[in-house]
């Protein structure tokens, strides 16, 4: 663990816009006319999502996006923030908002200073408002709560310069409540008043199933509620405020396939959307003009309709900062939205975009303030180690760390080691001859979750990797992590447990045991029956604790040098079969 506080461009790309309704396309560099009275008030929201303390690009695979064109490489702050300019010159009603986990899971720039340096840059960003998402809840209530009204870190006090202010835009969770509350534990929603006068509320909410997501030991005092319910509340609400104009940032998403536009009921390029998300936007009340969505960092502009058969928008932009959604809309004489109106537009962020001076003073500012510790070298590796950034099931970077993981609990008598994917937040990539630095490996594996050793039997083992498919993860596999001393196979044709062919799990390679006990070393996430994998959650005995994730591949990177680099884990310990 470390003592955070130490005292001391290309061209953007082509538009594509996705219209509802008319056949004008969004014209970022012409500027709006002043309405003349009466006359519809022309509005703009531009939206982000998952941004998790991203200020500067993020490198290799995790950092590209191949929404509607060739793969390329996007992100950075400082590279929004002009991009944003451009986008807002000449409209007064322009409102930057977001759709939650702007902070979380973040890289050591801004987790080296509990993710002050990221409210900063938002603030600088111009955001007025966004949702909480389940990654705000990564440290407990009361430090979000702190994220918000300012203080001092309890335990490492007080970052350089000046106590922590707060965020000056509004955080909301209308959902959330504590436990046999009615009351939201934030704000459920704020009402953002335009130069003219007209209103527009926004109603903010995290998924219910966000639990599913978050280290049960740091939320067990609050709730977490059925999203469509709460959505109903608060817009009656709004309406008997009179704010006619109504928008909902959930952090709900959905895991897009392909880009032709099937999941959207009016048939409009965009991806093929389905999921929780698609269903919400279908049946949340008719105050409802649109969704701004996040969660599953993919990309999407679609229209669904209600079951009256109005059309809604959803969207939802890349993670870490790769683009954001360009939406305009139309207010009406009586502060209505004129729906024939909505459209958005995706927009990148090409990393060869021009540098915004004061974002980019901003963050470097902060990236000095951690340097000594972020580059210090911890290790080699002889090639790109995907992870995140990895399509693929089994990864590199995934088993690496799982081989970590087991010899860091061996010391008390780790069998074999599982990681949850999504602890896995970058790729480590092949630079500066190989070396690996701190701030390379804490990007990875940026919440210094303990790692604990569980004793499971054979059978126990089995559940678990059933799980993967079954239960919350039966819409989408989630595959574990393994170390090298695991193996088994799987048949993608068949459906839920049967996936896994249980009579192909084998242990250093001989078959498992169903009766027999094997030592699991686990994150403290996963421990706790995080991501639908309860088996874990209901064995109450383990060792260990003394090591977190960070630590344990610092430790594995440690062993080698520039001459004996990490090579990338063969694959094959998920074997993939059709019978």
């Amino acid at each position: 663990m470390i003592n955070r506080f130490v005292r001391r461009g290309a061209p953007a790309l082509a538009f594509v816009p996705l219209l509802l309704a008319g056949p004008a396309a969004l014209r970022p560099d012409s500027a709006e006319a002043d309405p003349a009275p009466g006359s519809p008030t022309p509005v703009q929201l531009l939206a982000v999502n998952d941004l998790h303390g991203n200020l500067l690009p993020v490198d290799g695979a995790a950092g590209r996006i191949t929404h509607r064109g060739p793969a390329i490489q996007a992100g950075g702050l400082a590279q929004m923030a002009t991009l944003l300019d451009e986008a807002r010159a000449g409209r007064p009603n322009s409102l930057t908002v977001g759709a939650g986990d702007m902070i979380g899971g973040s890289p050591l720039l801004s987790a080296l200073f509990h993710d002050e340096p990221t409210v900063d840059a938002l603030e600088e960003l111009g955001l007025g408002v966004t949702s909480v998402g389940n990654h705000e809840f990564d440290e407990g209530p009361a430090e979000l709560r702190r994220m918000i009204e300012g203080g001092c870190h309890p335990e490492d006090g007080c970052a350089p310069d000046a106590p922590y202010k707060g965020a000056e835009f509004a955080y909301l969770a209308a959902n959330v409540t504590e436990r046999g509350s009615t009351a939201p534990l934030l704000k459920p929603y704020t009402i953002k008043t335009l130069p003219g006068g007209q209103r527009i509320g926004f109603i903010g909410l995290v998924t219910k199933d966000a639990p599913e997501a978050i280290n049960s030991a740091m939320i067990r005092d609050l709730e977490f509620h059925d999203e469509l319910p709460v959505i109903k509340r608060y817009s009656k609400e709004l309406t008997r405020r009179g704010v006619r104009a109504q928008v909902v940032l959930l952090h709900e998403g959905e895991a897009v396939s392909g880009q032709a536009g099937a999941g959207c009921d009016d048939g409009a390029p965009g991806a093929r959307l389905g999921g929780r998300i698609k269903e919400i936007a279908r049946q949340a009340v008719p105050a409802v003009d649109l969704i701004i969505s996040g969660h599953s960092h993919s990309s999407y502009e679609c229209t669904v309709n209600d079951p009256a058969g109005h059309r809604r928008l959803v969207t939802q932009a890349d993670s870490f900062g790769r683009s954001f959604t360009d939406l305009r809309f139309d207010l009406d004489a009586t502060g209505e939205v004129e729906r024939r109106t909505v459209r958005a537009e995706f927009r990148p962020v090409p990393v060869g975009t021009p540098q915004q001076p004061a974002m980019a003073k901003l963050i470097e500012t902060w990236r000095a303030r951690s340097e000594d510790v972020a580059n210090r070298v911890v290790g080699y590796i002889s090639a790109d180690m995907p992870g995140r950034g990895s399509t693929l099931p089994e990864t590199p970077l995934g088993s690496f760390i799982a081989d970590a993981q087991v010899a860091a609990g061996k010391a008390h008598g780790a069998d074999l080691a599982l990681m949850n994917p999504g602890s896995m937040r970058a790729d480590l990539v092949f630079h500066d001859g190989g070396a690996v630095t701190y701030a390379d490996a804490y990007r990875v594996q940026p919440f210094e979750s303990p790692v604990w050793v569980l004793p499971v039997t054979g059978a126990q083992l089995v559940t678990a990797l059933q799980q993967q498919f079954t239960g919350v993860n039966a819409e989408s596999p989630r595959f574990l992590q393994l170390s090298r001393e695991l193996s088994y196979s799987v048949d993608m044709s068949l459906t839920g447990a049967d996936r896994l062919l249980a009579d192909t799990v084998r242990i250093d390679g001989q078959p498992v045991d169903r009766d027999a006990m094997y030592e699991v070393a686990l994150n403290e996430f996963l421990a706790n029956g995080g991501n639908g994998f309860t088996v874990f959650g209901e064995i109450t005995t383990r060792e260990g604790g003394d090591v977190t994730d960070l630590e344990a591949l610092v430790d594995h990177l440690k062993q080698t040098t520039a001459d004996n680099p990490a090579t990338p884990p063969a694959p094959g310990r998920i074997a993939f079969v059709a019978r």
